[in-house]
């Protein structure tokens, strides 16, 4: 009997063990570990910048606002094209109605939130329909919606949302109206500060300038002094802010909040070595509290796509026919944080925003979609507005959005010529008609989105299909295959021929409409 105990003692511990891995600071170590399953359940949340810059609330339209000191102190000299007129804009725009003495910190008088109500957001969110929600807790102007206190210290004043500002903890606020609602809170955090004294301007651009590598190993001989003990100094200012700022921030974060998911930035011009962002993974993957939930993206280090959680595309098309989950993000205007020259005709409207979401999930993907609230803690009424219409229409289709997967195809297109678009496509706008409802003569066009949870296949259809029928090719059924319309209560009728599923929609009357934009057709038992 001892012995049998004793194997079993042994045989538990052994599987506490393999239940327990120990992830080391590489990417063949971090990328074994799956994603948790909530997030490509997910599909939909909510992305919110919120901060200093929500202020001023300004820049030339196209551009973020968010990005408002740092246009401030834009080098016009060294600047591309579209950075120099952001600079020329918003200097312009701050000169003039703050005067030129009026410094990006004297804002943080006025970003008051006297109004916020996380309770409120909370509902918003709720009726949305977000599965997540990700709130900036420090963007690249460092300026933490926490009581953190290297902040402060690393920038010489109150550099925190309780020591200054609204003297409130904003992400703990909405982190537990958030959570009493039953949605996944998460947090990005901006790895980058571009003014951090620790690490200066002039020391970040010598290091991006790819010399770092070159200048320390077999190009060394070549260095002059004066250069030689530049870079060193530019490095040692580097790991003072990673290791005095930037991994205890990270770490107070993840202990004190629990973050669901980690949406990194600031990434993009230097490696993760120099970052040194793996080994603060492998502590996040060993040592968070809620470690068996935890989601991170893929940006700890320039070259986005090839690690992390999953991957991210910004404005932009998202993936399609990979076996990772990812996410596209983007605002419902072009700004991430608060643009106050935005107008109606600026922001997507219901139907665009619903097709990009059906479009989006049909691949695979998730979409996560900003508002940027203003500097009071209100939430623009039109933004409002949408993620309710977004809510109203899942409250109907979420069935075929929540939870599936992208089928073998994710859509069924017409005959003709598929089009093409590139990257500037989807960043200036989404040619989401152009490839459904308004296609060039021609061209092909998607007749309906797929997606699918098992044997049970959606089709979702941009519009109400031509005649009341709708033709689905190249899908095998049996006997026990029912055909229906989510959100209303009846089956449909349908023939085979040919191979073709003709489904008859002519039983449902305008009346019997569930929702606007996009139908979706339930079909059982689908080979």
């Amino acid at each position: 009997m001892k012995r049998a105990l004793l194997i079993l003692l042994v045989i538990s511990i052994g599987g506490l063990g393999f239940a327990q891995k120990s992830y080391e600071p590489n990417w063949e170590s971090l990328d074994s570990r799956e994603c948790p399953q909530w997030f490509p359940d997910a599909k939909f949340g909510i992305f919110i910048h919120w901060g200093l810059y929500s202020v001023p609330g300004y820049t030339n339209k196209g551009t973020y606002a968010e990005w408002y000191w740092n246009a401030l102190l834009e080098d016009p000299n060294t600047a591309n094209e579209k950075r120099k007129l952001r600079h020329e804009v918003i200097t312009s725009f701050h000169n003039k109605n703050y005067g030129a003495d009026f410094k990006y910190a004297d804002f943080r008088k006025d970003f008051t939130c006297e109004l916020f109500n996380p309770s409120e957001w909370a509902d918003i969110f709720k009726r949305s329909g977000a599965k997540y929600v990700v709130l900036t807790s420090k963007h690249h102007d460092g300026y933490c919606l926490w009581p953190n206190k290297e902040a402060s210290t690393s920038f010489g004043m109150a550099w925190n949302s309780v020591e200054s500002g609204p003297k409130r903890d904003l992400v703990r606020e909405l982190t537990d109206a958030v959570r009493d609602e039953d949605i996944k809170m998460g947090l990005y955090y901006s790895i980058w500060d571009w003014f951090n004294p620790y690490w200066t301007k002039q020391q970040q651009q010598l290091m991006s300038s790819g010399n770092m590598a070159v200048n320390f190993n077999e190009k060394a001989d070549k260095v002059t002094p004066a250069k030689k003990k530049e870079l060193k100094a530019a490095k040692e200012g580097l790991s003072k802010y990673v290791h005095e700022v930037m991994y205890p921030q990270f770490k107070e974060l993840v202990n004190e909040y629990q973050p669901s998911l980690l949406f990194s930035d600031g990434d993009w011009w230097m490696n993760d070595e120099l970052w040194e962002t793996k080994p603060m993974l492998a502590w996040l993957y060993n040592n968070a509290p809620n470690k068996d939930e935890v989601v991170i993206n893929d940006r700890w280090g320039k070259g986005r796509g090839q690690h992390g959680g999953y991957y991210t595309t910004e404005y932009g098309a998202g993936f399609e026919g990979i076996d990772k989950p990812w996410e596209e993000n983007r605002g419902i205007g072009m700004s991430f944080g608060v643009n106050r020259i935005e107008n109606i005709d600026d922001y997507r409207t219901e139907k665009e925003l619903l097709f990009m979401l059906a479009d989006l999930v049909s691949r695979g993907g998730n979409l996560l979609l900003n508002i940027g609230p203003n500097a009071d803690g209100t939430i623009p009424v039109i933004m409002q507005e949408r993620l309710i219409q977004i809510g109203n229409w899942l409250d109907v289709n979420g069935e075929a959005i929540y939870g599936t997967r992208a089928n073998s195809e994710s859509a069924q297109w017409s005959e003709g010529k598929r089009p093409v678009f590139s990257k500037h496509d989807f960043h200036a706008g989404f040619p989401i008609y152009e490839m459904t409802i308004a296609p060039k003569a021609g061209n092909a066009f998607k007749e309906c989105w797929y997606t699918r949870k098992e044997n049970t296949l959606y089709a979702l259809t941009p519009g109400w299909p031509k005649n009341n029928q709708l033709v689905l090719r190249n899908l095998s059924i049996n006997e026990n295959t029912k055909v229906s319309m989510l959100g209303v209560d009846k089956e449909l009728d349908y023939t085979i021929d040919n191979g073709q599923i003709q489904i008859d929609l002519s039983t449902i009357s305008i009346n019997d409409l569930p929702c606007n934009h996009i139908y979706t057709i339930k079909i059982t038992n689908v080979n």
